[in-house]
């Protein structure tokens, strides 16, 4: 099963979060912007895990 890129942030909504950019994620896939998560501490709100930087997806080459 693919890693579903998500591109906004879960708390604040506004951020955008392109597949390269950075994220953080937690083991259930919740994401959220670098600001946020560093302000919850590395705890997701939704499950209690650690947020951890999410794998970036490069573009295929063509």
């Amino acid at each position: 099963m693919a890693l579903e890129m998500r591109d906004c942030c879960e708390r604040c909504e506004t951020a955008v979060l392109p597949a390269d950019g950075p994220a953080l994620i937690c083991s259930y896939e919740c994401t959220f912007c670098v600001p946020c998560g560093e302000g919850m501490a590395g705890v997701c709100p939704n499950c209690g895990g650690e947020l951890v930087p999410r794998p970036r997806r490069v573009a295929a080459a063509r």
